[in-house]
């Protein structure tokens, strides 16, 4: 299935501008949370093709936000990549545990974003 519908969870108003700005220009439908409460609010009500998710956010954090969306049974289908500056591999294989799908660190090579989004869709 194409991805179309992209939602952008994280706190910084910068990081989701400059996100929803390459990816509408690559023809995307965007679509932004400011954490991760929002984040699993919107990805319910939303119901996106793929959820880019920032891990270091206030209340619940990616880590957590990921855990739920792939539990839910209405958005468990949906795949996360998480995009965060936490570049440890214990950092990278405590989010695929989580249930992520791939794990970016920040900043993003929009290049190598285009790939697993094609990858995935």
């Amino acid at each position: 299935m194409p991805i179309k519908k992209i939602l952008v969870v994280d706190d910084s108003p910068t990081e989701r501008f400059a996100l929803t700005e390459f990816l509408t220009k690559s023809g995307f439908t965007v679509v932004t949370a400011e954490n991760g409460e929002d984040g699993v609010v919107k990805a319910k009500a939303e119901l996106p093709d793929l959820i880019l998710m920032d891990v270091v956010m206030p209340g619940i954090n990616g880590y957590q936000a990921t855990r739920t969306i792939s539990r839910e049974e209405s958005t468990r289908h949906i795949p996360v990549i998480m995009t965060t500056s936490k570049d440890q591999e214990t950092d990278k294989i405590w989010g695929m545990r989580q249930g992520a799908f791939d794990y970016m660190t920040k900043p993003l090579d929009h290049e190598e974003l285009m790939k697993k989004i094609a990858a995935i869709g």
